[in-house]
């Protein structure tokens, strides 16, 4: 961490392991925070531009879960930004636009603004969720009903062949939403069928071996979303992510990077993930 990692990624760690307050990451992703409460400047690894994004909001709610029970304003300040970026359906674009595209991913950089994602609206909805289970505040702001709903209307909508990435982020938001909204439980297993016997996604599009992986789509056990999945399955995953650990003690991610900054960015993000899974599912 101390080679690879931004200062945010180590004060994560250092929360989930015990060792820093809540105080010290809210600091860290401040300095990634904008004026009109969205998030943006790199906050996303792979879209380095300046401006509020929609994936910046995704990593700042990961931020505000990290620190649970502790709450921030700034969670509910960001649901007031996400509403104002919002299409009148209730959804937000993959992305919005950027005046500075270097070292952005093209699939950011040229997003079209003017159309909702379910990609996009479920992965910030998903996270929000989960902060909104112990934060009044963000529970009760409309912009989270109102992108739930689209949520939930566009899974029912769902083709025959979602993307690997958008199905993990549509999974991961029903398996979040099932604490408030039973219907997302029937959701899930309608979405069953798309999940093989080896629990793995090749992602269309990506690098060669990139796939979503079931500890990706369900990381925590006891959750809705772990019912996709034999034990077998997971315990083989849990095994395979302990001995993913690097000499370096970090963990590799298996997509390409768009800047050398992200790369080694990425290393970081994804070892505060690898050791958080291993954590809740008492590997360490």
């Amino acid at each position: 961490m101390a080679a690879h990692a931004r200062v945010l990624d180590r004060r994560r760690l250092e929360m989930i392991l015990g060792q820093a307050d809540a105080g010290s990451v809210l600091a860290a992703v401040d300095g990634y925070r904008n004026q009109d409460g969205g998030y943006g400047w790199g906050l996303e690894p792979d879209l380095r531009a300046p401006e509020s994004q929609p994936a910046g909001a995704l990593h700042a709610f990961e931020v505000f879960q990290d620190i649970a029970p502790a709450t921030t304003p700034h969670a509910v300040q960001l649901c007031d930004w996400l509403a104002s970026v919002s299409l009148p359906d209730g959804g937000l674009p993959l992305a919005l636009p950027v005046e500075d595209a270097s070292g952005c991913a093209p699939f950011w950089a040229q997003a079209d603004p003017k159309v909702s994602t379910l990609q996009s609206t479920s992965f910030a909805v998903g996270s929000a969720l989960r902060v909104a289970a112990y934060d009044s505040a963000v529970a009760a702001h409309p912009w989270l009903d109102r992108a739930t709903q689209y949520c939930l209307t566009a899974i029912e909508d769902i083709g025959d062949r979602p993307h690997a990435i958008e199905l993990s982020f549509a999974l991961r938001f029903l398996d979040a939403a099932s604490e408030t909204r039973p219907e997302a439980v029937a959701l899930l297993d309608r979405l069953r069928r798309f999940i093989p016997g080896s629990g793995l996604l090749p992602v269309e599009g990506g690098s060669s071996d990139e796939v979503i992986r079931p500890l990706d789509i369900a990381p925590a056990p006891g959750r809705p979303a772990r019912t996709l999945y034999d034990a077998g399955v997971i315990e083989s995953e849990l095994s395979r992510l302990a001995a993913e650990q690097q000499e370096d003690g970090g963990w590799l991610v298996d997509f390409a990077s768009y800047s050398p900054a992200a790369a080694l960015e990425w290393r970081g993000y994804r070892t505060v993930a690898a050791v958080s899974v291993l954590k809740q599912n008492s590997v360490i």
